[in-house]
Parts: C-alpha cells; structure tokens; sequence
C-alpha cells in the first residue's frame, strides 16, 4: 500500500509539474465546461473551486478553501500553515467503494519535487491513519454506497507564505492500471 501511494504521488506530482509549466503555459486537456463539469481529456482534466469533477469511479467537487493558523487545536510545524479544503465526493460507480483521503494529494506553485502532501489524517511517514479532530474532516477511509454523498474537510500542512494549490486524484484501478489524472486549481482565502 505504501509503494502505491509513493508510486501515484511521484505520477501525480510529475504531472502537476508538467502540466502547470514554469512559462504560465496553460495546460492542455479536459476543463470544466460552461455547467462547470470537468470530463478527462487525454487522460487530463482539471477544474476550479465549485467545478464538478467526473471520474471513473466517483464525482468530486471542491467547494472552498481557506488559510488557517490552528485547526481544532491541531498546530503546524513552524514554517508551516494548514489549508483546509470542504470536498464533496459522490459515489457514481454501480457499486460501494472504500475511499481514502490519501485519494486527495495536494500540490502548491513550485518546482520542488516534494511539493505535495496528504491530510493530516495520514502520517506523512507511515501513511498510517489517524483519527479526524472533528466529525466535520474526512476519515483517513470511509465507504461510499452505490449513489451515497459525502461532504467534509481535508485539513493540509502545507508551507507558509502559499495561496495557489490544486488538489489531485489519480484513477488506479484493480489490476495496478492508472486512470486518468484530474486536477482542481484555486486560490485559497486567508481567515
């Protein structure tokens, strides 16, 4: 499980990097139309806060996100902020799923490699689950019935003095196959 998550993080991440450029280039393939659904293009696609994400198993759509010195006594590392994100996944697959937050990596603008984090829900070390400071965070798993929706907040550690983030999820399925890559581009708002 921890060679996947590190095989999908250097995949997502290599692709972040490709597709945001260093030139401002903007990037190529699936983006949110005028109903702001987001569809993959060449295995691509990528949307904004509010934008509905279609994926192979589930819908995902980042409602907001914000600046935050503390959450719920949770205090980051100095040098450190946490974002935090309200998501709202939709199982859309003819069967129940078993989600992660590990599902939902964020990266922010840089050209470090390691420019990414999982929730703190995750140990970043052992990418063992920990317990949610609150009912309102996604657990590290919960399952998804046929058609059920789900809305909460992913807390991040990310460092401080960054506002642009995306959140990505890499489609990887039974037989070690990937999927297709999506991203959600914004602008988080200090509180």
């Amino acid at each position: 499980m921890k060679k996947l998550i590190s095989i999908a993080a250097a995949l997502a991440l290599s692709l972040t990097l490709a597709a945001c450029g260093t030139g401002g280039t903007p990037s190529t393939g699936g983006t949110a139309d005028s109903s702001g659904n987001v569809h993959a293009e060449d295995g691509y696609g990528e949307g904004r806060i509010a934008d509905t994400v279609h994926t192979y198993f589930f819908d995902y759509t980042v409602n907001s996100a914000h600046m935050a010195k503390e959450y719920e006594g949770y205090l980051p590392a100095e040098g450190n902020e946490l974002l935090v994100a309200e998501v709202t996944v939709k199982n859309t697959s003819t069967s129940s799923i078993e989600m992660y937050d590990t599902d939902f990596q964020v990266q922010w603008n840089s050209d470090d490699e390691n420019a990414f984090c999982y929730p703190i829900t995750t140990d970043p070390e052992t990418f063992e689950e920990l317990p949610p400071l609150t009912d309102e965070q996604l657990p590290g798993t919960y399952p998804l019935s046929v058609d059920e929706e789900v809305t909460g907040l992913l807390v991040y550690e990310v460092p401080a003095g960054n506002r642009d983030f995306s959140i990505s999820y890499l489609e990887q399925f039974d037989d070690n196959s990937e999927g297709d890559t999506f991203f959600v581009f914004f602008t988080a708002e200090d509180q």
